[in-house]
């Protein structure tokens, strides 16, 4: 059974920063693409970033380009999203996702969901 974990949210004025990490357990996390999505009141979940099995690729949507950072530390189990310049529209829960399957970019859907972690950006 994959579990996943994250932790790092809370409360942050805008333009400052926060890094989530994303713990997983239940199978060989160093042969599966990663990613980070969220969720704002009233909206439907979205992409955020993804990252494939080494590293070495990485997506991003438009929003957050330039300013946030997946990156995973495989010996670890962990995959991190580095937020920089954050602004009050990137308040959200924000969710760590794993596929069934898929060690590149894109895999073939997102089927494991962390519980979240609440992001809280002021104005």
């Amino acid at each position: 059974q994959v579990q996943l974990v994250e932790s790092g949210g809370g409360l942050v004025q805008a333009g400052g920063s926060l890094r989530l990490s994303c713990a997983a357990s239940g199978r060989t996390f160093s042969a599966y693409a990663m990613g980070w999505f969220r969720q704002a009141p009233g909206k439907e979940r979205e992409f955020v970033a993804d990252i494939n099995w080494s590293g070495g690729r990485t997506r991003y949507a438009d929003s957050v380009k330039g300013r946030f950072t997946i990156s995973r530390d495989n010996a670890k189990n962990t995959v991190y999203l580095q937020m920089n310049s954050l602004k009050p529209e990137d308040t959200a829960v924000y969710y760590c996702a794993a596929p069934v399957a898929g060690t590149d970019l894109p895999p073939m859907g997102y089927n494991y969901w962390g519980q979240g972690t609440q992001v809280t950006v002021s104005s």
